[in-house]
This record gives structure tokens, sequence and C-alpha cells, in this order.
């Protein structure tokens, strides 16, 4: 989860529970000509056609990418990780899940959302069995430091602290929004300009409201308004904004982009009023797959990550998830990340 500490993060960070659920991804098969293997981790050509936004509830439609499998990123995999055939992906969404980005589908058993089917895509353009290991966040990363899991796919920040122990192969933006009726004209611009004589909610202690509060303090210097109101739970935070005591909700923009697919239908849809990134105005933060530092696998996953950037799956993963506004151009390996010295 993200490195910075917002109310998402934090809900996680409290479960002591341990242990692990596994699911093996029941993705459909098509390999060229035919092959019965196909869907096998052995496979080394073919195309997959992989299922994602299954079973999501509303989070996201169902739709089926097809990806060929890239003999030249795969022949980069370590040795090991060919041999078993299978790439075991790590995800610390027990034990109630959070949508989009990862939670037991509406079958009971299937482990779905953003983070998950990017790790079967990515398994894909390698030729190899995406097997899940749902955790705890705190259960993720025993997992990966082990050796048990491959690579994480669970909304990772890219810190410098994690950088000690981990390498990362980034693939989205890490990204705070506003949230606000869709029949609102408001947005943000990226500036505290932007937020003058507005009232927004925030979560109490978390990573957006040491920024909002930012905001205030650079406003009221200029002699403006931002007003900041608190609610006890996300549910008080949508009635005030759809009674409109509130402008927006400032608040992690997996969660809006999530919200905004629950309230499409209702007499009251919301919409992204703009995003910020979660590392601040001097860094854009990045989400990223995480693997045990220097274990060859981070090559490997960039490249995979770009090969589907630039062949058009990875636009199809962000849009069924309603995350476009997170997409990046390039996958990097070990880009700057949030500082030792962030808090």
């Amino acid at each position: 989860m993200s490195g910075v500490r917002t109310r998402l993060t934090t809900r996680w960070a409290r479960v002591a529970a341990a242990g692990v659920v596994t699911v093996v991804l029941g993705a459909t098969a098509a390999a060229c000509g035919g092959d019965a293997d196909a869907a096998s981790g052995g496979k080394a050509s073919g195309t997959t056609d992989v299922t994602i936004g299954a079973v999501s509830n509303g989070a996201a439609k169902e739709t089926v990418v097809k990806v060929d499998v890239v003999e030249s990123i795969r022949n980069e995999v370590p040795k090991e990780i060919l041999d078993k055939g299978q790439l075991v992906i790590g995800a610390g969404f027990l034990p109630t899940g959070a949508a989009p980005l990862g939670f037991v589908g509406t079958d009971q058993k299937t482990l779905t959302g953003s983070e998950p089917d990017l790790g079967r895509l990515v398994a894909a353009v390698l030729g190899l069995e995406p097997v899940h290991n749902n955790a705890t966040w705190e259960n993720l990363f025993v997992g990966i430091d082990s050796g048990r899991t491959d690579v994480g796919f669970s909304n990772i920040t890219d810190t410098e602290q994690r950088k000690l122990k981990y390498d990362f192969a980034c693939y989205r933006q890490d990204n705070l929004g506003f949230e606000a009726l869709a029949s609102n004209p408001w947005s943000f611009d990226g500036t505290a300009k932007s937020l003058a004589g507005k009232t927004f909610s925030v979560g109490k202690g978390t990573n957006q409201e040491k920024i909002l509060l930012q905001w205030q303090t650079e406003l009221q210097a200029a002699g403006q308004t931002l007003d900041i109101k608190y609610y006890p739970d996300v549910n008080s935070t949508y009635l005030a904004l759809t009674s409109g005591k509130i402008d927006a909700y400032f608040t992690p923009n997996p969660s809006i982009a999530y919200h905004v697919t629950q309230t499409a239908t209702t007499p009251q849809p919301t919409k992204s009023a703009g995003v910020y990134s979660g590392a601040g105005a001097s860094l854009q933060g990045l989400i990223c797959a995480t693997t045990k530092k220097d274990n060859g696998l981070a090559k490997p996953l960039a490249d995979a990550v770009n090969h589907l950037i630039q062949n058009g799956q990875y636009k199809q993963w962000l849009d069924t998830w309603n995350l476009a506004n997170e997409a990046i151009p390039t996958s990097e390996i070990n880009p700057p990340g949030l500082p030792l010295t962030n808090t």
C-alpha cells in the first residue's frame, strides 16, 4: 500500500491477523494453433486471453484482453522462476479488501481488482501462470522477504526507505483526488488558488489532511479561506457531499474511482474533480511492482509493463478500473521515491 499515511492504508496496517490465502487465476488461455498447454506456466509462445474486471460487483466492466508471450522478455526472467512455471504474486488485501485495488469477488473466491489484474497481464507477457497470495499488509512483505512471493502487486508506493530492501518496477501514479458531485462545475487545477472559498472534507491524521492544511495556511496568508470539515466515517462524508455541506472530499484517488462507478446510476452521481500527487508538489508518487532486492526480476517486470503500454493492453486495464488519471508513459526501475525525510 502507499508509503504515505492515508485512511485506506492505515486501516490495513492496523490489521494484525496472520495467514495467507492463495488464489489461482482462472483465466482462459488460447494459444496460437490451439495449443492445449496454453494456460500452463511452461508456455513459451502463444496468446493468452486474460479476463480482467471479473466478478467485481460493478467496480469494473469485465473485459477479455489478448496478451502475447514475449520471448525476449521471458528470457530475462530468473531461471528458478521459469523452472517452476509460475509467477507468485503477493497482495495485502486481507481481511476486508479495498475496492477497486483488490478484493474477493462476488463468487466469494476470486481475487479481483486493479492490482491482481495487472499481475495477470504481466504474467501472460512472461508466459507464466499467475498465482495470487492474498495476505495482510504485513505478511505481504514477509512473503517477499522470504522468497515465497516473487513480486507484490498491491498499491505499494516507491519510497527511498523501501529501496533499501526492495526493487521497484513502477506502473501507476500514486495520486490523491477530489470527489465532487457531477453537477458541480468546480474542478481542481493543481494550485491552492482553485480551493479558495471552498469547503472540503478529509480524513484526520492522513497524508491528504497534511497537504490540505498546508494549502489552508497558504491561502490564509493571502487573505483567503479554505474550510475543512471532519466526519466520523465515509458514509457521513458522502452524506455531507450529497447534501451540499462540502464542495468535495479529498481522499486517495482509487477510492474515488470506485465510488464514482457506484454512484453512476444514482440521482446524485459523483465525479473526479482533479488529482494531486500523494508525494506532494515536488515529486510524483509512483505505485510499483515490488520484488526482493537484486533478485533479477525488476527488469523483466518493467519490460512487461512497457510492452503492455506500447500495445494498448495497459490502457484497457486502466479504463476497466476507471484509473486512467493515474497512467504513466513508461515503467522505470527504481525511480526517485518518497525521501527518507518524508513523514
